[in-house]
């Protein structure tokens, strides 16, 4: 059987990537936050570190810091010193996830290695307090996130990356949609430890399918009295 053939060849019959027309650069992120439903997410601030220290600090065996560069810290002040001397710059562009009903900061993700000359941009550095942790919130937060991106932005490609070994983090990047690309072995160190990292994104053709998804996966109607959702976000991922 013949080998199928390359979509797009150049002059001399060498296969080559498709076309990317009128491409402009991508705006970078802006400050400002983002909006939703049952959680707002907003650029990442001094004023967080009380509540994000009290709700980090329910998780009493720190199992929420293992698969962290940084962490866990012993006081809202140290904390407040962490966020200060590394979050407030422009990459990483640090946020925190904040309940509607509360107003209280639950969690921080960030956009990282951003590269607006080619359409690249990653989400990582995330931490979310076992009050934030399998919420609609928690969804929603990363769905905010990807629109921005997507929507609002103009990026190509959004990836996610994660120590090859947090299988919390890898379901959890499956769950929202990002493909698995591949591991990189040996590809860091942290914490007196080697790291093998798992590659995952999502691109902008993938995007409109998965956007509507969500959509209909945050619909208030697709959660009964108790909160519980009646499909699940993969069911609408697959079969509309």
């Amino acid at each position: 059987m013949d080998e199928a053939k390359p979509d797009h060849v150049n002059d001399l019959g060498q296969p080559i990537g498709f076309p990317v027309p009128g491409w402009t650069p991508a705006a970078r992120p802006p400050e400002t936050p983002m909006r939703g439903r049952t959680c707002d997410v907003v650029p990442l601030g001094q004023d967080h570190a009380e509540d994000l220290f009290k709700a980090f600090s329910a998780d009493r065996e720190n199992r929420i810091w293992t698969y962290l560069p940084y962490g866990p810290f012993d006081s809202p002040s140290s904390l407040r010193q962490w966020i200060e001397a590394t979050c407030l710059g422009e990459d990483p562009l640090f946020h925190a996830v904040i309940d509607k009903e509360t107003g209280r900061a639950l969690g921080v993700a960030s956009f990282l290695r951003i590269e607006p000359a080619t359409g690249v941009i990653e989400v990582g550095h995330i931490n979310f307090s076992p009050a934030l942790q399998k919420t609609v919130m928690t969804s929603e937060a990363m769905f905010l996130m990807m629109a921005r991106v997507f929507d609002e932005l103009g990026y190509r490609r959004y990836e996610w990356k994660c120590d090859a070994l947090n299988a919390a983090s890898m379901a959890a990047a499956r769950r929202l949609g990002f493909v698995y690309e591949g591991t990189f072995r040996q590809a860091t160190m942290y914490k007196g430890r080697n790291r093998d990292t798992a590659w995952f994104s999502i691109v902008d053709r993938e995007w409109p399918k998965l956007r509507q998804a969500f959509a209909a996966w945050l619909d208030p109607g697709n959660f009964d009295a108790n909160g519980r959702q009646r499909r699940t976000l993969a069911g609408f991922r697959e079969n509309g």
